[in-house]
């Protein structure tokens, strides 16, 4: 990620707190409130748990999915989500 990216992309999405952190660090800031986690996009924000440390991938997959849909219906593709 480089500075440059903040100008590129609408949305900059980490999986825990710690990526925003540095991801923050790395940006400068975040005027236009683009960066965020994937799952602050679902009903219960929190950190995805890194499954290299939990050993629980089956979670991490279930929060990125959830992350995911809930994003997609941030977009306006709530029709489509609700058929997976």
């Amino acid at each position: 990620m480089t500075r440059k990216d903040y100008e590129k992309y609408d949305y900059l999405i980490g999986m825990e707190q710690r990526n925003v952190t540095n991801m923050l660090r790395i940006l400068g800031g975040d005027p236009e409130g683009k960066v965020s986690r994937l799952l602050d996009f679902a009903e219960r924000p929190r950190d995805i748990a890194d499954p290299w440390y939990t050993g629980d991938f089956d979670t991490t997959y279930e929060d990125i999915l959830e992350g995911c849909l809930g994003l997609l219906e941030n977009l306006g593709y709530r029709e489509r989500v609700t058929h997976l």
